[in-house]
């Protein structure tokens, strides 16, 4: 235990921690998280950095799903793999190969519209901040909370709660 909280794996200073391949073709559904509250919406973890609180994850959005509205305090960077979406603050609409940056503090609300479904994977720093209509914080995911919801998840599927250990950094 750190101050930090508790590290799954740490490396002295100048060394190297266990690489992680992921294979991220697979469709199989009990790999994919659902977001609870929220039809239409997967996710599947790829990498938490528990120093940094960083992680990536790919996301998995069918027609007519929608996140609820949220910001991020930290940057994100994301790349959409296939299908298109789109945040309904904004007037852009991201396609297959486009990379996104999102500036700290961004307020919005992703959705895939008509696309019968999309996929992007996200690299995220800091906790995502779900907000009502106000701009008001009314919950939040962090490392930890999406960590527990992974092992819940993999529990149920019978893939057992320490699979997502493997994406601990």
């Amino acid at each position: 235990m750190t101050a930090l909280g508790n590290m799954h794996q740490t490396a002295p200073l100048g060394a190297a921690l266990d690489d992680i391949l992921v294979e991220t073709g697979a469709l199989d559904e009990k790999y994919w998280v659902n977001a609870k509250n929220e039809p239409g919406v997967m996710w599947r973890p790829i990498m938490f950095n528990q120093a940094s609180g960083s992680r990536v994850e790919l996301l998995r959005v069918r027609r007519g799903g929608q996140l609820t509205p949220h910001i991020h305090p930290g940057p994100v960077h994301g790349y959409t793999i296939y299908g298109t979406w789109y945040y309904l603050e904004h007037n852009w609409i991201a396609c297959e190969g486009s990379y996104l940056f999102e500036p700290p503090g961004d307020c919005h609300t992703l959705t895939c519209g008509d696309c019968d479904e999309m996929m992007a994977i996200f690299f995220l720093s800091g906790p995502l901040l779900y907000v009502d209509e106000a701009r008001n914080v009314i919950g939040y995911d962090d490392n930890q909370t999406i960590l527990e919801k992974a092992r819940e998840h993999y529990e149920a599927v019978g893939l057992g709660a320490s699979y997502v250990e493997q994406f601990v950094r």
